[in-house]
């Protein structure tokens, strides 16, 4: 392990460091999720951890091992969220300047708590690539000192400070979840777990739409992705650190995936039954519950990395899986054009006890006979056999059903 990148001597010194600065954040126990899956399942609250994610514990143990000339010197990051306010309150912590790049469609609320953290923003670029070579042409011109997201031995070594929590916390724990972006934190997290308890297993949760690890790992490099999308903007990116990637392909235990559909539904879960407010990213690990939680050994542990998510996505994300939950649910009738008509249709819904959260009444179309409408509805159902019953309802009423979804 000497010859490696990151040693447990180095997360262990980290987490001496980070003592005052961050937080030990709660597990919790979630009698839902391990009802669903027949095991155990605890969350490691990291988006309860100032600034809202896991980022401030690698930010910070960077920036305080710079020298005093670097310190004088600034630093500078890029990102589009949690990285950014981690890097802000971190520099400023330390009495250092920070300026930070983000894209100029970077949500407002993540732009507001980054200045708010005491950094610089410049917005700059329409995509983050663009971003990142904006605050790499800052740091040359400036002297300013890059503080990576993930790629950098310090960083690692804060992250890993995770683990020994989790191992602290929850002693019986068998199989951690981590989400995974560039692998800073499933890399440490590995380093610290699998020194003192390699018998649990470290398994790192990436979208897939935005899954660089699977191919890297096979092909035993780092692989680039051609192109890349997912709703979990915290774990998109488009190619593994050399140094995480050189720690999870010998220690971690794999790396898998998960659908948008699940990610959806892993926050409903986390906002209803857990009572947490988490982003995406952060509830990856909750996906992974759902869509492998009978492969996995208890009790699991799984890591919520952040919860700084924009309400205008969360107002999308939540619908998309009430959805999914066959909660919400649209469909498209035809009526008679008469005075009633739609009133009796309610009358018929009312009965089925769905809630109608929207609805379109359509009386002139080409496609329509004399005397015909359509109607467009949204409605609110308790579940999948809630749904069925409503259709059924309808359909014993007489209705013709066009397009349900």
């Amino acid at each position: 392990m000497n010859s490696w990148p990151i040693t447990l001597d180095d997360v262990l010194g980290a987490h001496k460091m980070l003592s005052g600065v961050a937080r030990v954040t709660p597990m919790e126990g979630s009698r839902h999720l391990s009802s669903l899956i027949g095991s155990a399942v605890h969350l490691k609250c990291e988006n309860l951890q100032r600034t809202g994610s896991f980022k401030l514990r690698g930010a910070y143990v960077r920036i305080a091992g710079l020298s005093p000339v670097e310190r004088a010197a600034g630093v500078v990051a890029a990102s589009a969220g949690n990285h950014a306010q981690g890097v802000a309150l971190a520099a400023t912590t330390l009495g250092v300047h920070s300026t930070v790049f983000m894209p100029v469609g970077a949500p407002l609320p993540k732009v507001a708590a980054t200045r708010d953290y005491g950094a610089e923003v410049r917005l700059y670029g329409e995509n983050f690539d663009a971003t990142l070579e904006a605050a790499l042409d800052y740091a040359e011109a400036t002297g300013a000192v890059v503080i990576h997201p993930f790629d950098h031995e310090d960083v690692v070594a804060g992250q890993g400070t995770v683990g020994l929590e989790i191992l602290e916390q929850c002693p019986e724990v068998r199989t951690i979840l981590v989400g995974v972006g560039g692998g800073g934190l499933l890399a440490g997290i590995s380093v610290a777990v699998k020194q003192l308890r390699p018998d649990v297993r470290v398994i790192g949760v990436q979208a897939a739409g935005a899954a660089a690890y699977p191919p890297s790992l096979r092909a035993g490099r780092p692989v680039s992705l051609e192109g890349f999308s997912t709703m979990a903007d915290g774990i998109q990116v488009g190619r593994p650190g050399d140094i995480p990637f050189e720690i999870v392909n010998r220690l971690a235990d794999g790396v898998i995936t998960v659908s948008e559909t699940s990610l959806a539904q892993a926050l409903l879960i986390c906002l209803e039954r857990c009572k947490l407010v988490v982003e995406p990213a952060g509830a990856s690990t909750v996906a992974a519950l759902l869509e492998h939680g009978a492969e996995l050994e208890g009790p699991v542990v799984a890591v919520l990395s952040g919860g700084n998510v924009d309400p205008l996505l969360m107002q999308r994300v939540l619908r998309h899986g009430m959805v999914a939950a066959g909660r919400y649910f649209s469909l498209r009738l035809r009526i008679t054009d008469r005075p009633g008509a739609l009133a009796s249709l309610l009358g018929v819904l009312t009965q089925a006890n769905a809630n109608v959260v929207d609805i379109a009444h359509v009386r002139t179309d080409p496609k329509l006979a004399l005397g015909e409408a359509e109607v467009d509805l949204h409605l609110e159902t308790r579940g999948p056999e809630h749904c069925a019953a409503v259709v059924s309802e309808l359909r014993d009423s007489g209705y013709a059903i066009l397009n349900q979804s």
